[in-house]
């Protein structure tokens, strides 16, 4: 069984939810990103999303564009982020997501990049702007490799095309709490708990939701009626204030926030 399965089917099992910290490979360097996976896992997240540089990120707000910025100045490649996981995958049960411009793989080559990244242990893509016309030939490939394969519902995507995008991912779901970029927010958007229902009626994978979830608070309201609570630019710009100090204290610094996140999570 995929490692996102198996961590998805023992959290249902014990009546759970998934922390899921986003993170940008490669910034402020990869041996801070290296530091902060088991910083995670130490915290109690389940399954951490590793953001993939792009020069164009899709949604991504100033806080997450500013890091992927920077990490491309230093020329951190996909290559790399694949040895940098491959070094510390035997020590983690941490699922690892990589979250990717789908026009990387695209110009890498689909097939190479996904048998590049199985390699290296990873376990799923979140695709943000993969056309679901083009969604088939591509999971074909990741469920081939043994990998899991996320695209993403927006709140204006309409319900006949969420039920699609719903059907086509495995894994999970990526539900997006609001519209606009990425970003931290005082309070969640009315209606994500409807959304969440009708697609309950489509899919039996877990629903994970992301965009604007920043604190315990928001990550209990996400989890009372998702399985998951995505975050990321919170946890970005908590690394962005000490990015000189080092793998190990922005490790520490950092994996303080994953433990206050944990506090709001559904079972924990």
């Amino acid at each position: 069984m995929n490692r996102i399965d198996r961590i998805f089917d023992e959290l249902r099992s014990a009546d759970r939810a998934a922390l899921m910290p986003f993170i940008t490979a490669g910034y402020p360097d990869l041996d801070t990103t290296a530091a902060l996976l088991p910083a995670a896992q130490a915290a109690g997240a389940s399954v951490c999303e590793l953001g993939v540089p792009f020069s164009d990120p899709i949604a991504d707000g100033p806080v997450i564009q500013a890091s992927m910025t920077e990490a491309l100045k230093k020329g951190v490649h996909p290559r790399d982020i694949f040895e940098m996981v491959r070094a510390q995958r035997d020590a983690l049960d941490l699922g690892l997501v990589a979250m990717v411009s789908y026009s990387i793989p695209y110009r890498i080559g689909v097939k190479k990049f996904v048998a590049d990244a199985a390699d290296a242990g990873i376990d799923g893509f979140i695709f943000p702007d993969l056309p679901l016309e083009e969604a088939p030939d591509v999971n074909a490939l990741v469920a081939d490799a043994g990998l899991t394969s996320t695209l993403l519902i927006a709140p204006t995507t309409p319900d006949a095309r969420a039920v699609a995008i719903a059907k086509a991912c495995t894994g999970f779901v990526y539900v997006v709490a609001r519209t606009g970029i990425t970003g931290e927010r005082t309070d969640l958007p009315e209606g994500l708990t409807a959304r969440l229902e009708k697609l309950r009626g489509v899919t039996e994978l877990p629903i994970a939701v992301g965009f604007g979830v920043s604190k315990p608070e928001h990550v209990a309201a996400v989890t009372a009626v998702a399985d998951a609570a995505i975050v990321g630019s919170a946890v970005v710009r908590r690394i962005a204030e000490k990015p000189d100090a080092g793998p190990d204290a922005i490790a520490r610094h950092v994996g303080a926030f994953f433990s206050e996140l944990h506090t709001g999570l559904r079972g924990a």
